[in-house]
């Protein structure tokens, strides 16, 4: 009889990267002095740990990861250009808190506007920055809440460019590392910055107040936060290879609500050593390793091979690579013409029993429609094989 579908499951023991499965460690995640944290992989996509982490918190100067996210976004379309002076405001210059110290009779870079809002986190760089792109800091945020949807941060409002205190300004550390991880994911060129210790603006040389940039070299970021409602919070990143493999582990944490700039870092750092003692990423397939050939009908070429967009990886507990398990649903009948790229099956990647990816299936190739005589020729097999 002729099947509609066909499985391929295939036993697998190397490491991985895109899952949508939440990982067990063998080994319970240390204790979090914070009200909110999470723990990501970002080389799998799989949560680690987490705690409150969709529970809604006033996101203080985390907020800035989104409105660097925006600036970054306005610079790569080339609607603001890196050496434009954009004016001081009176709502910039005057606004409290931490500051770049820009003085309206001297208009910074917006090059500089972006280390004084990431290095130094000043409100005066993040609303000029603002208004340079959207015109008014409202404007920007309404940028800002519509880039947060398309990211798929559910719990999520922004009301300002700054993390200043406002009401109905909220997010999570689940969405605020969604958005920490789209700007690395997305702005790789830009991301460095948030690993600059100093910046010197206007004569006043000020430290990033992320204090994992000292004491681990393995972290390249990300950025602080503070108000008296929100707690100390740090959104912090971590990049170290794996042993035994050429992948390199990014893992993301977030914690919300701790009650010192040092809590929040030696909590972080909690997390971060959790996630790399704990856990590997298993490689199921890598970058451009074909999955499969399949067979194609009515086409010029009898077979299409299968592939993904990215390397596929999945986060496991250590040393258990060997109960990863991957399953290819593939479409049947594969009927030409075919375009690479086309969604031609799906895989699906298995720990213990347990979903942690889905991920589709493509061509790797077009195939295009045979002549009439052998899509006829097709037709008939295909007939006969149904009956």
């Amino acid at each position: 009889m002729y099947k509609l579908l066909s499985f391929l499951v295939i036993s697998l023991f190397a490491s991985l990267g895109i899952g949508t499965g939440i990982a067990h460690a063998q080994v319970s995640p240390p204790e979090i002095a914070g009200k909110a944290w999470i723990l990501v992989d970002m080389s799998t996509g799989q949560v680690l740990a987490e705690h409150n982490a969709d529970e809604r918190f006033e996101p203080a100067s985390l907020t800035k990861v989104m409105t660097a996210y925006v600036v970054f976004r306005a610079l790569t379309e080339k609607r603001i250009d890196p050496e434009q002076r954009p004016p001081v405001s009176e709502r910039a210059y005057k606004a409290i808190g931490s500051r770049t110290f820009v003085e309206p009779a001297s208009p910074a870079r917006i090059e500089d506007l972006l280390r004084g809002m990431i290095v130094q986190s000043g409100n005066d760089a993040s609303i000029i920055l603002a208004e340079a792109v959207a015109g008014t800091e409202e404007g920007f945020a309404q940028i800002m809440n519509q880039t947060a949807e398309r990211m798929g941060m559910t719990n999520t409002q922004f009301r300002n460019s700054t993390g200043l205190p406002a009401p109905e300004h909220y997010s999570t550390a689940r969405d605020l590392a969604t958005s920490a991880m789209n700007l690395i994911r997305d702005f790789p060129e830009y991301y460095p910055l948030y690993s600059e210790k100093s910046f010197t603006y206007n004569n006043i040389k000020q430290g990033n107040r992320n204090r994992l940039l000292y004491v681990d070299p393995t972290v390249d970021g990300m950025k602080t936060g503070y108000t008296e409602a929100a707690g100390y919070c740090l959104i912090s990143s971590a990049i170290r290879p794996q042993p035994g493999t050429s992948i390199q582990r990014r893992l993301l944490s977030v914690v919300l609500g701790t009650a010192s700039m040092a809590a929040r870092a030696i909590e972080s750092q909690k997390l971060l050593n959790y996630g790399f003692q704990n856990f590997d990423a298993v490689e199921v397939y890598a970058t451009n390793q074909a999955a499969g050939s399949y067979t194609v009908w009515k086409g010029n070429a009898n077979v299409v091979t299968g592939g993904f967009e990215d390397a596929v990886r999945v986060s496991v507990p250590k040393g258990q690579a060997k109960k990863v398990q991957a399953e290819i649903e593939h479409i049947q009948p594969l009927v030409a013409p075919i375009v690479k790229g086309q969604r031609i099956g799906t895989l699906r990647v298995r720990y213990d029993g347990e979903l942690l990816a889905e991920r589709p299936l493509l061509a790797n190739e077009d195939v295009a429609a045979a002549g009439i005589l052998g899509r006829l020729w097709d037709s008939l097999k295909m007939l006969i094989l149904r009956q």
